[in-house]
């Protein structure tokens, strides 16, 4: 018998990071939790810890066994895109000091493995994430893409763990 598998999928952001947990069991998804850490907070370094201590307390409670966090996405704002990879930061660091590996994914990868496609909406990726946690009911953007998340590293850990379980033979 399979043992399951937990994700953690982490959606960062510097006022609301999204998180979403499943659990993997041979090829069956199954939606544990999910919600959104809010950094409260006037400056930069009152936000960070915020974060991180609510982003501690959601990996203690929800006790994955992997994390996956997306990749910032760049844009023209530069002081807008430094300011999320701060909170980007907290989003490896969190999981990474409970111990756990951290998988980072590309948005359009994390499309591309929940809907097919890499430049889906996000209508689209909230049906898919509906689809494939039966009775989930999404409770806004930053959470149903954390769940997205969690269910593209979810797709790739069986292939992952082979080709650790070939490299050690």
């Amino acid at each position: 018998m399979n043992k399951s598998l937990r994700v953690i999928g982490i959606d960062p952001g510097l006022r609301n990071t999204g998180w979403g947990i499943v659990d993997l069991a041979g090829s069956k998804l199954r939606h544990v939790a999910h919600g959104v850490v809010q950094a409260k907070g006037e400056d930069l370094a009152t936000r960070l810890v915020a974060l991180r201590r609510a982003l501690f307390d959601v990996v203690e409670r929800g006790r994955p066994d992997v994390a996956a966090v997306e990749h910032t996405f760049v844009n023209k704002d530069a002081v807008g895109t430094l300011k999320l990879a701060h909170a980007r930061a907290i989003a490896l660091l969190v999981p990474a000091e409970a111990g756990l590996p951290v998988s980072e994914y590309a948005p359009n990868a994390v499309k591309k493995a929940v809907v097919g496609v890499g430049h889906a909406d996000k209508d689209q990726v909230a049906h898919m994430v509906r689809l494939l946690l039966p009775g989930v009911t999404l409770t806004g953007p930053d959470s149903t893409d954390a769940l997205a998340i969690a269910i593209c590293h979810a797709h790739r850990a069986p292939a992952v763990a082979r080709l650790a379980g070939a490299g050690a033979a």
